[in-house]
């Protein structure tokens, strides 16, 4: 099982953020949006990821003066990145070594999804679900 294969069947595209936004644009964007990250691109490229812990770590140090910087300014950097190839496990593996939980999956140098740790635990629950139910068909007709 691969990264690639949970990105099946998504839309591709995925919300991001500028690194020149400033933080509390992002803070928006990831209140509108019910999400938890978001990669951040420069030139075309993810530079980085804006996470809540992001903007809880800063806050904590430096105040609501915070929210009127640049994503840049508080960003984690360098992003950790995946390639559609890497295994669910690996990935998995990696997010938990590092603390993290959102990966961009790159490609040819290009982000072509963002996953996010709860994706890769609801694969493998969908996954373990499909093969005990087949397990227990087979039982049944034996």
């Amino acid at each position: 099982m691969t990264i690639e294969r949970i990105l099946e069947g998504r839309d591709a595209a995925v919300l991001t953020c500028e690194a020149d936004m400033s933080v509390r644009e992002a803070v928006t964007l990831l209140s509108d949006r019910r999400i938890g990250a978001l990669p951040v691109m420069e030139t075309g490229a993810v530079i980085g990821i804006f996470s809540e812990r992001d903007l809880i770590y800063n806050l904590a140090r430096h105040g609501p003066a915070i929210l009127d910087k640049q994503v840049r300014d508080v960003m984690t950097s360098p992003a950790v990145t995946v390639e559609p190839e890497t295994s669910a496990l690996a990935a998995l593996s990696l997010m938990t070594k590092r603390r993290i939980r959102h990966l961009p999956v790159i490609s040819a140098g290009r982000m072509v999804g963002f996953i996010s740790i709860g994706d890769i635990v609801k694969y493998r629950i969908d996954r373990i679900e499909s093969e005990a139910e087949a397990m227990r068909s087979y039982i049944q007709m034996a």
